[in-house]
C-alpha cells in the first residue's frame, strides 16, 4: 500500500467515525499568536504541548530552521496575514538546539540534488542568473543569532505594527524546554 492509499484509508475511517469532532474551533487564533518554528519531525507534537497551544489557539508557520530568509518572502507574507486578518499580537519565532541549518553543508546538499537528477546545467544557469544557490541554502552558524536575526527582520518590517510583540525562543528537542532569546515584552 503506498502513502497516499495508507493516508486515504486512515482518513476515510477517521471522517466516519466523526474524529474531527475534538478539533472544531474557528480560523482566528484564541490566543492571538504567530509561531514560526522549525519543520524538525521532534517538533511536530512535542513543541505545540511544551507552549501550551492547542487547536485554534495559535497560527503555526513551519520551515527549515525557523528562519525568514526574504523580508518579503511567504514567511513574512503569512505572519501579516496573521496580523491583519486574524488578529495576532505576538510572534515566537523558535528555534531548538542541534537544528540541521545549523552548519549545514551546502556543498554535500547540491551534491545530493545533483546525485538526484538534476543537471549541473540547471545549478550553473541558476548560479549565472543571480541565484547563488549555495548561499540560498545555507542555513546557519548559531541558532541563537539566526532567531535575534528572524526577530529583527520581523520587528523592523515595514509593515509590522509597532505595537506587535516578537519574541525569540529556543526549545530543547529532547525535552521540550524553552528558553528565551529575545523577550518581547520589554
Amino acid at each position: 500500500m503506498s502513502k497516499l492509499e495508507e493516508i486515504i484509508q486512515y482518513n476515510n475511517q477517521f471522517v466516519d467515525n466523526k474524529k474531527y469532532e475534538e478539533f472544531i474551533t474557528t480560523k482566528t487564533p484564541k490566543k492571538k499568536m504567530v509561531i514560526l518554528s522549525c519543520m524538525d519531525t521532534r517538533l511536530t507534537e512535542l513543541l505545540p504541548k511544551a507552549m501550551n497551544i492547542k487547536n485554534g489557539d495559535a497560527k503555526i508557520i513551519k520551515n527549515a530552521g525557523a528562519t525568514i530568509v526574504h523580508p518579503f518572502g511567504s514567511v513574512t507574507r503569512s505572519i501579516l496575514v496573521a496580523i491583519y486578518e486574524f488578529n495576532a499580537e505576538d510572534i515566537f519565532v523558535v528555534g531548538h538546539h542541534c537544528c540541521g541549518m545549523s552548519n549545514l553543508d551546502t556543498k554535500s546538499l547540491v551534491k545530493k540534488i545533483i546525485d538526484r537528477g538534476i543537471p549541473e546545467e540547471t545549478l550553473s544557469i541558476l548560479n549565472n542568473s543571480g541565484i547563488d544557490v549555495e548561499k540560498w541554502l545555507h542555513g546557519f552558524e548559531s541558532v541563537e543569532d539566526s532567531i535575534k536575526e528572524s526577530v529583527k527582520m520581523i520587528k523592523n518590517h515595514p509593515l509590522v505594527p509597532k505595537d506587535i510583540k516578537v519574541h525569540g525562543l529556543i526549545m530543547s528537542p529532547e525535552t521540550g524546554k524553552i528558553d528565551i532569546i529575545v523577550n518581547g515584552d520589554l
